[in-house]
């Protein structure tokens, strides 16, 4: 018998498969609201990934660069949108070819980190999870973005 563990929400968004140990990391990219109704689930079991993370945002879509931004720590995570108790729409998570704004270049001699412009990273597939800056021309995994 299939038990729910988590309350379902009338309109809002889940987000499901975010590697376990990384919710906290995905709360901070969302920067709930105090008046936001978030349920935060770690560490629930997943055929697919052995354990999990999940997030539900009561009345609250997210943004294309929230969810670019996820990308970066959970390459595997599905994102639905809810709409009257059902899924209106459900989508995988991408690192899109290129991020503009959403970190900050690890590369403390990078000149995005001392002039006031926007960071521009591009991501090729066959890479991984790695991303170049487009200014100082280093490469960083997504483990090491700042997100800002």
């Amino acid at each position: 018998m299939k038990e729910l563990k988590v309350d379902p929400i009338k309109n809002g968004t889940v987000i499901d498969h975010i590697p376990a140990g990384r919710v906290q990391r995905v709360l901070a990219i969302l920067k709930p609201r105090s008046t936001d109704i978030v349920m935060m689930g770690m560490n629930f079991s997943s055929r697919a990934m052995k354990k999990k993370d999940i997030i539900k945002i009561e009345g609250r879509e997210l943004t294309q660069n929230e969810v670019n931004s996820i990308a970066l720590i959970a390459p595997h995570a599905k994102v639905s949108i809810i709409r009257e108790y059902q899924v209106a729409q459900k989508s995988r998570v991408e690192i899109p070819n290129c991020i503009e704004g959403l970190v900050v270049c690890p590369n403390p001699k990078c000149i995005t980190n001392a002039e006031p412009m926007v960071t521009i990273f591009n991501h090729n597939e066959s890479e991984g999870r790695e991303l170049t800056c487009q200014y100082c021309e280093r490469v960083f995994t997504a483990d090491e973005m700042i997100h800002i």
